[in-house]
């Protein structure tokens, strides 16, 4: 995707490259897009899809084989995420990526940017590619939107600034050796949305009696999601919200099953209020999926990982379980059985795990990434680090 250029735009561009492998480098992309024109003005981010520019029918073709991968097949994924992250085989073979580089460097020659950020690590890669042909010399910045367990295609390629979600992913890559100037902790970008809405959204009080708020996110692919949503329903002391996305037949038969439930349940399809539902619910439940962890983190919204994808999505639950905010449940059983842990005594664990995702939470994290690139892209080149 390559969105239309603003009038408004105040000077030259920065492109921010994404790649439609998971929602969460686009999420990032689009915080981040949205960021940097709030800052200087409007149209001052292009957000690209260089694959889906460059090579549209592959690009879909090979889409639907990483989710058909990561879906029924995870084992066979982490696999080949681990032999990724051992082998060099992308750099080797961007001479088999033809149109790609193409695409990319007639883009850079139209749009003359003043700096590129990417939210997929195969851009630092390719960026370097044609910096060793001479053929690009500008500020890149690297936006990781993985946690802990990070492929070592981020940082394979140099960058002038990586950008990491928290403290335990930046010693990923300082002990893999990348400079500690160039590792930046500013937290995963998400709408602004989250910082703007704290003070007036915040879930109902337990302690003073509130019905629990559960939100349950099912994305393509999740497991037991039927189940798991009819034993939600039974437990007639907490209020449901379900957001199942495109999946049609399973919002109707959730609807049905709602409409004469005591307390609230509300059953979305797809939907743009996530950030809204994430800060009025009192939990979610989710596979840990890189945008809708930092989301939860950012919203303070402790997250019932249910699903976990093997390779990147590991170290997103990973995180929270070292910091002691939220919980791995398998089963639609044990999905219940965490909620119920969670408020029972009016809560007590819940704000246990509240509490311990209050220093993850970096609500500025779009905007402090726009101001670090900003600041870089103006200053005198003497002055840039």
């Amino acid at each position: 995707m390559l969105l239309p250029e603003s009038a408004g735009r105040a000077g030259p561009p920065i492109l921010v490259l994404t790649a439609g492998y998971g929602e969460g480098h686009n999420a990032a992309a689009r915080a981040l897009a949205a960021a940097i024109d709030d800052e200087a003005g409007p149209g001052t981010a292009r957000i690209i899809d260089l694959f889906a520019l460059a090579t549209p029918r592959l690009n879909t073709v090979v889409r639907r084989a990483y989710f058909g991968a990561i879906n029924p097949t995870p084992r066979l994924w982490g696999r080949l995420f681990n032999w990724l992250d051992r082998h060099d085989t992308i750099p080797r073979r961007l001479s088999l990526m033809p149109a790609p580089l193409r695409k990319l460097e007639a883009i850079l020659a139209a749009e003359q940017p003043v700096a590129v950020c990417s939210t997929y690590p195969a851009y630092g890669i390719m960026l370097d590619h044609l910096a060793r042909q001479g053929r690009f010399a500008l500020a890149h910045f690297t936006v990781v939107t993985d946690s802990i367990s990070i492929n070592s295609l981020w940082w394979r390629a140099p960058s002038t600034g990586w950008f990491l979600p928290n403290e335990e992913s930046a010693d990923v890559l300082r002990r893999a050796g990348v400079a500690p100037g160039r590792v930046h902790v500013h937290g995963f970008p998400v709408p602004r949305y989250f910082g703007d809405e704290a003070a007036r959204l915040a879930p109902p009080d337990l302690t003073a009696g509130a019905a629990p708020r559960v939100l349950y996110i099912v994305h393509s692919g999740t497991r037991h999601a039927g189940q798991t949503a009819r034993l939600l329903l039974a437990e007639t002391d907490w209020e449901i919200t379900f957001a199942v996305g495109r999946d049609e037949a399973l919002r109707r038969e959730l609807a049905a099953l709602a409409r004469n439930r005591f307390r609230r349940a509300e059953v979305l399809g797809w939907t743009n209020r996530i950030p809204e539902l994430l800060m009025t619910h009192h939990a979610v439940v989710s596979k840990a999926g890189g945008a809708t962890v930092q989301e939860a983190i950012a919203a303070l919204c402790p997250m019932i990982v249910n699903q976990i994808v093997p390779g990147q999505e590991e170290g997103n639950y990973e995180l929270m379980r070292r910091r002691g905010a939220g919980a791995l449940a398998q089963t639609p059983d044990e999905v219940i059985s965490a909620l119920r842990r969670a408020f029972a005594w009016r809560g007590a664990v819940w704000r246990q795990w509240r509490r311990a995702l209050e220093p993850l939470a970096r609500p500025s994290a779009a905007r402090d990434i726009a101001l670090h690139v900003l600041d870089h892209a103006r200053a005198p080149r003497a002055d840039r680090v």
